[in-house]
């Protein structure tokens, strides 16, 4: 029998209240989730995408070569973190989907303690191996004191983005979409508006070149952390924790163990994409600081056209995770199929966008007569296309993980985007020359597609994977010894 909304508060349960996904028009739903995800998303190039040209006005190629470089590394850092934060939303999903509010609150106070953990380990690490990691990645010489500069500084903000991102994650988890876009919006007034003062000393700052960009990054993603928690302790949502829930923040053993073993696959999947991404920038690097440059700004025109499936893919899953909880998997399906529909129309309009506007675009990262805009336009024409395909991976891939199914997933972009890529990338220059770079991406996404599909359809994600409610151990209650 499915619980009462009228549950008391002592059961640790209530009324989802304007947070419940398990009703209501499902397209509907899914767009007022998903648009304010996407608004955050794109708001976030947009920030990256004025503080390189910042960096690529004042600084140039080298410049932006090493942000090229660095972001990936970033990326790599945030894996683990970043799947944590994706097993505790499941946990908060469903949660709330049984409306087992105190058991939403356990599982953000296990992910907040493991979180600030986690991350000033990565930070310290990171630091420590900041050099060794460039080199390894044959970063051009011409770049690599400035990469090595930039980094240091972005992850010394570590901790104040990993908790950020928690939030994030966990406030779409239950159901608000909203708080996140706000928060996004003062960071990245923050940033973009600290970034030209920092970087060429304007006024009374400093002139920090490449790490003032950085410093005001990492003051943007303390703003923003502090915005967050305002608001969610302000708005009561239902992950803030108060009185005895404070003591959620040391991880409770069980749900620890469901964060970390699911989370773990889930950074994983992160950590193969990263890794590809790494990979791809030491073969690019190979043909030289002009063709870096070229395909770190045709990234940042990707971070666009990639936004719809990312945000798509967030809103099905935080959908599909309540209803899975609910025990409505009749919606779970259709939520999917919405989820495809939109995405693909919402690509579909941003990668006719960037292609007819290619050229203007590359303009203002790189200035009309830079010789990487040619490189840049080509990169965009053979490869802007595959996120059509490579983003129905990423809803389909939404829908599965929110039963907590990770290792197939896994497997899939291993062998798609990780395997499958760099050897055509690779190989293929025997015949396509370095042009081999770019059709590798629409090569390995048709591969990827094909796999994650066959998948959602004949595999066995609805069965053994749902992570099952975490139940509190009873007082003990004492009684009389026997006479």
């Amino acid at each position: 029998m499915e619980s009462s909304s009228e549950t008391p508060p002592s059961g640790g349960k209530r009324a989802m209240g304007p947070h419940d996904l398990t009703k209501g028009p499902i397209g509907r739903s899914l767009l007022m989730f998903a648009v304010p995800t996407l608004l955050s998303n794109v708001l976030q190039s947009a920030n990256a995408s004025i503080n390189t040209v910042w960096i690529g006005r004042f600084l140039g190629e080298n410049a932006l070569a090493a942000t090229a470089n660095t972001t990936n590394i970033i990326f790599l850092c945030f894996s683990a973190l970043f799947g944590f934060g994706m097993a505790a939303t499941i946990l908060i999903g469903q949660s709330m989907g049984r409306r087992d509010i105190d058991g939403a609150r356990r599982a953000v106070g296990s992910a907040a303690g493991l979180f600030l953990g986690t991350s000033i380990v990565v930070a310290i690490v990171g630091i420590a191996m900041t050099d060794k990691l460039l080199y390894l990645m044959a970063t051009p010489k011409e770049a690599s004191q400035l990469a090595s500069a930039y980094l240091k500084v972005m992850l010394l903000g570590m901790p104040f983005m990993a908790i950020n991102t928690l939030l994030m994650m966990s406030v779409r988890g239950v159901g608000d979409a909203m708080t996140p876009l706000w928060a996004m919006i003062i960071g990245i007034i923050v940033d973009a508006g600290l970034n030209p003062f920092l970087i060429a000393g304007i006024g009374p700052f400093p002139e920090m070149g490449i790490t003032g960009s950085a410093t005001a990054t990492l003051a943007s993603s303390f703003v923003s952390m502090v915005v967050m928690l305002s608001v969610v302790y302000w708005r009561d949502l239902p992950i803030r924790l108060r009185g005895h829930e404070l003591g959620y923040l040391i991880p409770d053993p069980r749900l620890l163990k469901v964060i970390v073993t699911k989370g773990f696959a889930m950074g994983l999947q992160m950590l193969v994409m990263t890794l590809g991404g790494l990979l791809m920038i030491g073969l690019v690097n190979h043909a030289g600081v002009d063709t870096a440059a070229a395909y770190g700004v045709a990234l940042q025109l990707w971070n666009y056209v990639q936004m719809p499936a990312l945000a798509m893919g967030a809103a099905v899953s935080a959908m599909a995770a309540q209803n899975i909880g609910a025990g409505r998997w009749d919606r779970v399906r259709l939520i999917t199929r919405r989820g495809l529909l939109f995405n693909f129309i919402m690509t579909a309009v941003l990668v006719a966008i960037i292609t007819i506007l290619d050229r203007p675009a590359l303009g203002l990262f790189l200035g009309a007569g830079s010789p990487s805009i040619e490189v840049a336009e080509r990169i965009q024409w053979i490869a802007g296309w595959s996120f059509l395909i490579s983003g129905s991976t990423l809803v389909l891939f939404g829908t599965v993980r929110a039963n907590g199914a990770v290792t197939v997933p896994l497997i899939i972009m291993f062998l798609g985007l990780l395997v499958f890529r760099i050897a055509f990338a690779r190989l293929g220059q025997f015949w396509l020359g370095f042009d081999a770079l770019w059709w590798a991406f629409p090569a390995s996404s048709l591969v990827t597609v094909a796999m994650a599909t066959t998948y959602y359809l004949k595999g066995n994600w609805r069965r053994g994977a749902l992570v099952e409610k975490i139940e509190l151990e009873p007082e003990p209650i004492a009684t009389a010894s026997p006479a």
